[in-house]
């Protein structure tokens, strides 16, 4: 799916859209804060630019509002970085919950 996003400078986060049953399906809205995307994906854009983040790491994104939203059919959803696990664990040093081969 193509990502469908815009930048709110209002609330410094990236508004998008998944669609979880596929493109005929109902759209979930989502939001990612820009802290979030800096924590979880090493990105340091800001701005406008935080939406060429969301592009490149959207499988991730997906699937992170995917399964929310199955546990949790409220909209909208805000992800955090607590639905990144190893994600917050490799960007904090903590390594504990992360399996290295």
């Amino acid at each position: 799916m193509e990502f469908e996003g815009i930048y709110c400078f209002d609330t410094a986060s990236v508004r998008f859209a998944v669609y979880p049953n596929g493109p005929d399906g109902a759209r979930v809205v989502a939001h990612i804060s820009e802290d979030t995307l800096h924590d979880a994906f090493g990105t340091r854009e800001v701005g406008d630019g935080l939406l060429q983040a969301c592009k490149t790491h959207f499988d991730a994104l997906e699937a992170a509002v995917v399964a929310r939203f199955r546990a949790d059919p409220r909209w909208p959803l805000m992800i955090t970085l607590d639905d990144f696990p190893l994600r917050r664990d490799l960007s904090t040093g903590d390594r504990s919950g992360a399996t290295i081969a």
